[in-house]
């Protein structure tokens, strides 16, 4: 198994073309056609990782988050960002980072502190924008049934809970074909008239490119006439944050209590009690101050998150308790998440979960 058949299985996942405009995902270092011997899985690639995969004969890791974020203009070893790139080329380890594909992914980071913290009838928090395309395109009446297939298989066609969903019309499809074409139907030079389908479905963003080449390999015109939109539809599988329930409610002290122990938090930093029940709970991991407004617009009566500032309480507003617990914790279950999923994938592989402490934060 190759460097580029991992990543293949990571991104059916978790699309990279669901990563944040600013990020830097994808295959960091490496050559996507080494064979690999194992994958150890990281939330961060620090130097004592790459020993760690060193030791345990892992010539590729994937870590959630990306160790070059930036541009490097040198690699001479002067930071860890350079030491640890340094370290893995020389050992010919390959890196991968999935980041915020992965938190926008319906089952992804998000997903997992729901479940850790025992959260029910989930939802994503923030919805992505600009996910959902639209292609409309004119078929044969008689090859109706083999593109749609063809279309189908490569991911057109479904809308949440559903799959293979489209709309036709039919009607009469006209062109002339000079002495350069090869018409499938029609003589050259000689206007033609076919029985067509117009026929539309709508698909994700990541599933463009096998989209149009289902299309073009099916389709029997020369030709293919088609058109993909961008629609601004809400996409409620993909995006930021989540929000669920608990079981039953519980007061403000008994739950940042469950919510220490079971993120394993040393501490929890908070917002102002409202001496209201928490039933509704909000979560984003890593740095979330950005979705305060939607969490409180969600009705949410908590929101964990972390890396939230001072003034950032403030936005509270006696609506909601903010609960900070720290962004190793909020993402220190991903690990086992990647870990889990690719077992399943690849049941038969050496998949290891990386042992090295890269939690950055004491407490004293």
């Amino acid at each position: 198994m190759t460097v580029k058949d991992i990543t293949l299985i990571l991104e059916e996942f978790a699309p990279l073309t669901y990563a944040e405009d600013f990020d830097n995902v994808g295959l960091l270092v490496g050559n996507t056609s080494n064979e690999v011997s194992g994958v150890l899985v990281t939330l961060d690639t620090l130097e004592n990782v790459v020993e760690e995969a060193i030791a345990k004969k892992c010539n590729m890791i994937v870590s959630f988050h990306p160790i070059i974020f930036g541009g490097l203009k040198k690699i001479t070893g002067k930071n860890y960002v350079e030491r640890v790139v340094i370290k893995a080329i020389k050992n010919d380890i390959a890196i991968y980072s999935n980041h915020t594909a992965l938190d926008n992914a319906k089952e992804g980071v998000n997903a997992k502190i729901c479940e850790v913290l025992g959260l029910s009838n989930t939802k994503i928090l923030l919805p992505q924008k600009n996910t959902i395309k639209k292609l409309t395109t004119y078929i044969p009446k008689d090859n109706l049934e083999e593109v749609k297939g063809a279309l189908f298989k490569a991911g057109a066609g479904n809308i949440g809970n559903y799959s293979d969903c489209s709309f036709t019309v039919e009607g009469n499809g006209s062109y002339k074909a000079n002495e350069d074409a090869n018409p499938t139907k029609g003589s050259i030079g000689t206007t033609h008239m076919e029985s067509e389908i117009m026929f539309t479905c709508v698909f994700g963003k990541n599933e463009e490119s096998a989209v149009i080449k289902a299309l073009l390999i099916s389709h029997p015109y020369e030709e293919v006439a088609y058109d993909i939109q961008t629609i601004e539809n809400t996409n409620k599988h993909i995006g930021m944050g989540m929000i669920g329930e608990l079981n039953k409610e519980v007061s403000e002290t008994e739950f940042l209590e469950h919510l220490k122990l079971k993120m394993n938090a040393k501490l929890v930093r908070h917002s102002n009690f409202l001496n209201k029940p928490i039933k509704k709970v909000a979560v984003l991991g890593g740095s979330g101050s950005f979705a305060i407004g939607a969490a409180k617009a969600a009705g949410a009566d908590v929101f964990v998150t972390a890396d939230l500032k001072y003034h950032q309480f403030y936005e509270a507003e006696n609506q909601i308790v903010l609960a900070d617990i720290g962004h190793f914790e909020t993402e220190q279950f991903t690990k086992n998440l990647l870990v889990d999923y690719l077992t399943k994938k690849i049941p038969n592989f050496a998949i290891h979960l990386s042992e090295s402490i890269t939690n950055p934060i004491n407490y004293f």
